[in-house]
Order: C-alpha cells, then structure tokens, then sequence
C-alpha cells in the first residue's frame, strides 16, 4: 500500500465516508461529501475514487452498471501512520514530545488527566501480555 501517510483533506473525507458506510457508490460518495458541504462535480468523485484505488486504499467490485467502493486501508492503519509522520516531521520522532505539546496549556482537568492515567496502565498493561506471550 503507497503512502497512506500522504492522503489530503479530500481524501480523507473519501475514506470516511467509506469507513462509515462500509460500501458506497460514487453517488453515495457524493451525496455524502454534499451533505458535508464540499460541493464536488461527478468527474472529482470518480477521479479521487480511482486515485486511491491505485494507491490500494480502496477497492471496487461491480453492481449492475455501477461501481460500489469499499476502503482496504482501516481507519486506524491510516490514523496511526499519519500520526507516525506528524510526529516524526513536528517532533523529531519524539512521542514524549507530542504528548506534551498536546497537553500543554490546555487546561486539562482531574477527569481527562484520569483518563490518560487509565489509558496509560492499559497500554501498560498490554505490553505486559505481549511480554509474556513472547516467552519474555
């Protein structure tokens, strides 16, 4: 799969669209998109549709006289790499340094700073399974 790191706004609210219905035609995809309020012509629909579908991100079988598109790329495939470049382009590769600039001056109260607290012993504790099924 090239480059899911790279997608553009408008791709990415392609892949939403198909993430959150699963399979879509190039209508759905327009008529969802135009709801949103990006108004795209027909031919921008197909064409970003083929582009990702070169990329591998998408895929398409036929229905009738229709193409119906689904994503081949999870959205968490596409958040996590996308993340991995921001970091390494803001950050130096630095997670520390990411988490920091997002907690900086935000004004993060007891519940949220809980919430990353709980989210922290989770991750924690999932690298401890993973310890221990790798014989470690």
């Amino acid at each position: 799969m090239a480059g899911p790191s790279q997608l553009s706004d408008q791709q990415l609210a392609f892949m939403r669209v198909l993430w959150d219905r699963g399979e879509a035609t190039a209508q759905d995809v327009l008529t969802a998109l135009g709801e949103q309020g990006h108004e795209l012509a027909p031919t921008t629909v197909a064409t970003v549709l083929t582009r990702l579908e070169r990329r591998g991100l998408v895929a398409h079988r036929r229905r009738g006289r229709q193409y119906v598109y689904r994503a081949r790329a999870a959205e968490q495939e596409i958040r996590r790499s996308m993340l991995a470049r921001l970091t390494d382009f803001f950050f130096g590769g630095d997670p520390d340094a990411l988490v920091s600039h997002l907690t900086a001056g935000r004004g993060l109260g007891e519940e949220d700073l809980e919430e990353v607290r709980r989210l922290i012993a989770q991750r924690e504790q999932q690298a401890r399974e993973s310890s221990e099924d790798d014989g470690g």
